[in-house]
């Protein structure tokens, strides 16, 4: 079933943050317009991907004007939903980026899904915001790239059998 939209055309604030300590952190992601705040659920790589993605994107495109600095999440910290699916898409004709966010969901259920459309800007500091919180976690294995784990870390490229360098 398809999923049901919500629409954000103007969005004073776009953020990723997590909650908890590192190793069990939970990763979310925050919406505000005028009048609501929608806090979202999100693995790392989720994280990971959709910074990388608007990193790439933004080089393509002409640099932006001054990046909002004010990316602290705020509460309540409980998600209204798990984020599924991330689209992205630059629309050139109003200079915004369209984050498409869709809900995981069972095939049988009609799940939720969010339009936000952002500035450059916004985009450009959730990249960044997105990038420093990825990098004060846990470092990557070198062999796996699974994060390492303080209490040791069984590799699954060495089946467990060889620890990995750090």
């Amino acid at each position: 079933m398809n999923p049901i939209y919500r629409d954000m055309e103007s969005v004073q604030r776009v953020t990723v943050g997590a909650i908890g300590e590192v190793g069990s952190r939970v990763f979310l992601l925050q919406v505000r317009s005028e009048f609501e705040l929608i806090t979202l659920k999100l693995e790392k790589q989720q994280v990971a991907a959709l910074c990388e993605y608007i990193g790439q994107l933004l080089q393509e495109l002409d640099r932006p004007g001054h990046l909002p600095e004010d990316l602290d999440l705020e509460v309540p910290f409980e998600p209204d939903w798990v984020v599924g699916t991330i689209g992205i898409h630059y629309d050139a004709d109003v200079d915004k980026i369209l984050l498409l966010i869709e809900e995981i969901h069972d095939e049988d259920e009609v799940g939720s899904a969010l339009r936000v459309m952002c500035s450059r800007e916004q985009a450009g500091a959730l990249a960044i915001r997105g990038i420093e919180l990825l990098s004060s976690g846990r470092p990557p294995c070198p062999i796996c790239g699974y994060p390492l784990d303080p209490r040791g870390h069984n590799c699954p490229r060495t089946n467990g059998n060889t620890p990995p360098l750090r």
